[in-house]
């Protein structure tokens, strides 16, 4: 399989292109400094020097046989305004371009959905997020308006709460269950989901809380 992956010198990133790489995918990657990747992962895929926000550089970045697009970009208090939405933006005009459906993207469990179970517990991380992360929570919440207007992208997603580093288990939950800020899942079962959602229908223009 043809995978283009989207913040991949990050946490969840890095992730997903080595466990792409170690299932033999043929990867191309946007980075803006690939000397961030490390040697060996930079030998085994095709890289492409730019920046998200650049409609150019992502253009580049995504071949015409391309099976399906990776985003794991994060947030932090450096990016700017709505960073997540205008990439994807970017990502979806070059994917119709050339005719390419599956994009698969992480977002967050702050961004509340119809279909979860709305707890006390999910309320309050809605509300923290909101109130003390305010520039992801946006970001997030715009990233999924974009991506629901987008009826001729087969988009799927997960929403974790708190990403830490830790082994890939394999054995985790996706779906609209009951959820709060001391929901956990690794950065490697992240990764693990959404390379399965590459080829996995059934969450097709969904994004599922994933947890263990």
């Amino acid at each position: 399989m043809k995978l283009s992956v989207f913040g991949a010198t990050g946490d969840l990133g890095s992730e997903c292109l080595k466990q792409a790489l170690d299932a033999g995918h043929d990867v191309t990657l946007l980075v803006r400094s690939p000397d961030k990747l490390d040697s060996t992962l930079r030998e085994q895929c095709n890289i492409h020097q730019g920046d998200g926000l650049n409609a150019t550089d992502v253009d580049s970045a995504i071949d015409a046989d391309c099976d399906a697009i990776l985003f794991a970009i994060g947030v932090d208090k450096q990016s700017p305004e709505h960073l997540c939405a205008t990439v994807t933006e970017n990502i979806l005009t070059a994917m119709r371009s050339k005719e390419i459906r599956r994009f698969v993207w992480c977002g967050g469990g702050a961004t509340l959905l119809e279909g979860d179970q709305l707890s006390f517990g999910a309320r309050f991380v809605e509300f923290f997020s909101r109130v003390f992360m305010a520039l992801r929570h946006r970001d997030k919440l715009k990233q999924l308006e974009v991506l629901s207007s987008a009826d001729d992208i087969d988009w799927v997603g997960i929403r974790p709460l708190q990403m830490l580093h830790g082994p890939r288990t394999e054995s985790y939950r996706l779906g609209y269950h009951s959820f709060s800020g001391l929901s956990k899942i690794s950065f490697a079962d992240c990764a693990h989901a959404m390379l399965e959602m590459t080829k996995d229908d059934t969450w097709i223009r969904k994004a599922p809380i994933i947890q263990y």
